[in-house]
């Protein structure tokens, strides 16, 4: 059975980065743009990678430019924009795209496109819940705040 730890990704920073180095933790995966309307949730997710990241929980951020070309710098501008604006710490991996032929393996997997029912992308912010054996439970849409996760990261860490 496929897992999270199947797949690497390349760091914003430009270093390939295993994700089963995560091995054990929750796990919140999102395609992220800084020039949307939900790039506020930044702010949220950041939030919730403070409150949870001593107990075994991170946050993963895929900035993605496929939704209305919402993510059109570089890593270098994405990383800056996103660590003056909201303080975000949790990793940020280059920017990938998450649907379509071009879609990264993770994203194929996360979204099943190579099954009978894939489930694409709709927007930026999509968030998906990984419990500490790199098992998807729980896909949020767009809408869905950060701060509304929280009664599913305590389940999946025991709290």
């Amino acid at each position: 059975m496929t897992t999270l730890y199947d797949f690497s990704a390349q760091r914003a920073d430009g270093a390939q980065q295993a994700l089963s180095a995560y091995e054990g933790k929750v796990l919140l995966l999102v395609n992220t743009a800084s020039e949307c309307g939900y790039t506020r949730q930044y702010a949220g997710l950041q939030e919730l990678q403070d409150y949870f990241a001593d107990q075994g929980f991170a946050v993963l951020g895929f900035p993605c430019n496929q939704f209305g070309g919402q993510e059109p710098g570089g890593e270098r501008e994405i990383l800056a924009f996103c660590r003056a604006r909201f303080g975000v710490s949790f990793p940020l991996f280059s920017k990938l795209e998450v649907n379509g032929d071009g879609a990264h393996p993770l994203w194929r997997w996360l979204t099943q496109a190579d099954s009978d029912r894939p489930h694409p992308i709709k927007w930026n912010f999509t968030k998906f819940l990984v419990d500490g054996r790199g098992r998807v439970v729980k896909r949020y849409e767009p809408a869905v705040e950060p701060h509304e996760l929280v009664d599913d990261i305590k389940a999946l860490l025991g709290r």
